[in-house]
């Protein structure tokens, strides 16, 4: 997957991007398929944003995968900034071919040479797959993560 390139979404992303996040066990549950005002919204919101970047991986002119990666400043680790790295997705029939572990390489490498002292990312407990990828990414499961719904 060396030809694949990695930039900024754009509005006209925001179609594929739904698909992608839809596309999954879990976002069938959460995510709707159709663009609509809350999307526009969070869209707007995160391109606004120049701590959060929404990235999409692209090859042939096909959008092949995303990810929202926000900067987040702190007081902790001597005023250190982290990155987070949310939504991964990488296109159904692509999975499993080395996307996801460019797309975090890409991810990882923007966080080092921005002078983030580290990486963090949340999953969902029932994602084992991802779990597995994620370690042998080199991520450790240091923490344990609580949610609130609102």
């Amino acid at each position: 997957m060396s030809d694949v390139i990695f930039r900024e979404a754009i509005r006209a992303d925001l179609p594929a991007i739904i698909g992608l996040l839809a596309d999954d066990v879990l976002g069938k549950a959460r995510d709707c398929t159709e663009v609509d005002e809350a999307y526009e919204r969070a869209f707007s919101d995160i391109t606004a944003d120049p701590r959060n970047h929404l990235v999409v991986a692209e090859r042939d002119g096909a959008l092949v995968g995303c990810m929202q990666v926000t900067y987040i400043p702190g007081l902790g680790r001597h005023g250190a900034e982290r990155s987070l790295i949310e939504s991964v997705r990488v296109r159904s029939d692509l999975r499993g071919q080395g996307l996801g572990r460019q797309m975090m390489a890409w991810a990882i490498e923007q966080a080092s040479r921005r002078g983030c002292a580290l990486v963090q990312l949340t999953t969902d407990k029932t994602r084992t797959d991802a779990h597995r990828f994620y370690l042998g990414l080199g991520f450790v499961a240091s923490h344990e993560g609580m949610k609130l719904p609102l």
